[in-house]
């Protein structure tokens, strides 16, 4: 399993792999896959998480592309450094 990862423009390239069945890839890698149950269209990702079922082989595609946009981070946030590295250096002794 690769841990490549790839910005969210590179697009996802789908192939239809069986009748029922369309996969993904994304700069030449595994994305995951759709497959039609024959009552809706289940989603995996790279990973084989379920992220669910959709009515719409559209809306499945689309469930799978947005899995790959990652969270913002928040705009604001606090650091502290480990304590070791708060302390003063000490001064040389003459």
């Amino acid at each position: 399993m690769s841990t490549t990862t790839f910005s969210p423009s590179d697009p996802l390239t789908w192939k239809q792999a069986d009748t029922d069945v369309h996969v993904a890839t994304r700069a030449g890698e595994f994305a995951g896959f759709v497959e039609f149950d024959g009552a809706a269209h289940l989603v995996r990702d790279q990973r084989g998480a379920d992220l669910g079922s959709f009515r719409s082989l559209d809306d499945a595609r689309r469930a799978l592309e947005d899995s790959h946009v990652p969270e913002p981070r928040p705009l604001s946030f606090t650091f502290t450094l480990p304590r070791a590295l708060r302390r003063r250096p000490r001064r040389a002794r003459a």
